[in-house]
């Protein structure tokens, strides 16, 4: 039986620090940390952190991708603790600028050419 894919962007394997500050439902500020991504598409990136984050979660991310830092809002979507004990979380993204999201698309795609190499 296979799997099928719901995702309408393809992910790249990737691995960005990352700065991230949560808030909960009524838009209060709960926590911050650091974390890191370990795939990123255009809609979306799993996140791996030392502390979980709530699915009603919504988190404003800033994240380097070499020279260039894109802030990004996303909501929390799936967490899952994995085998390192740390925690995996699935931001899918609802709102980024012009400039974010070409920043996002250049690294994407030059990450999917050097991987062709």
């Amino acid at each position: 039986m296979t799997k099928e894919e719901k995702r309408k962007h393809s992910r790249i394997d990737s691995v960005n620090l990352l700065n991230y500050v949560y808030f909960d439902e009524n838009q209060e500020e709960e926590n911050q940390g650091m974390g890191r991504t370990l795939n990123v598409s255009e809609s979306g990136i799993l996140l791996e952190t030392h502390n979980p984050i709530d699915t009603s979660h919504f988190v404003s991310l800033t994240i380097g991708f070499k020279e260039d830092v894109v802030d990004i809002k996303g909501k929390v979507i799936y967490k899952k603790e994995n085998d390192q004990g740390m925690y995996e979380s699935g931001i899918e993204f609802f709102q980024m600028d012009e400039n974010a999201r070409n920043t996002l698309r250049v690294y994407i795609k030059a990450f999917n050419e050097q991987s062709l190499e």
